[in-house]
């Protein structure tokens, strides 16, 4: 055992774990704002120079698909098929890039595990 002075029992600064559950208990609420606002907020992207567009929320729901008639081809369906992912994937990618941009201004930019 060291010599010297013991802490108290408990967290040091005792009167400031108030203040920290108050920012914590305040960094939750703006989360929830947060995420209730990304459910309304939209996100869409394209494929194939515009020949697939979709539509998602910010929490990654799809809300649409579009398809150019012009590139509906019966002997190439895999073409189209590629497009549809590739265009789901990247509104995907926009989502979660809208999402932690959100998170940072609730969380000043600290990086906290399991946030996201």
């Amino acid at each position: 055992m060291s010599k010297g002075r013991r802490m108290p029992m408990g967290m040091p600064g005792g009167g400031n774990m108030n203040n920290m559950m108050k920012q914590v208990q305040k960094m939750q609420k703006q989360m929830e704002d947060m995420q209730k606002e990304l459910e309304q907020q939209e996100v869409e992207a394209t494929a194939g120079g515009g020949a697939v567009t979709v539509k998602v929320t910010g929490k990654k729901a799809l809300l649409g698909v579009k398809i150019d008639p012009e590139v509906v081809d019966k002997d190439d369906v895999e073409m189209l098929e590629d497009m549809i992912v590739a265009a789901i994937n990247e509104a995907f990618r926009k989502a979660d890039e809208m999402m932690e941009s959100e998170m940072k201004k609730v969380t000043g930019g600290v990086n906290i595990p399991g946030l996201l």
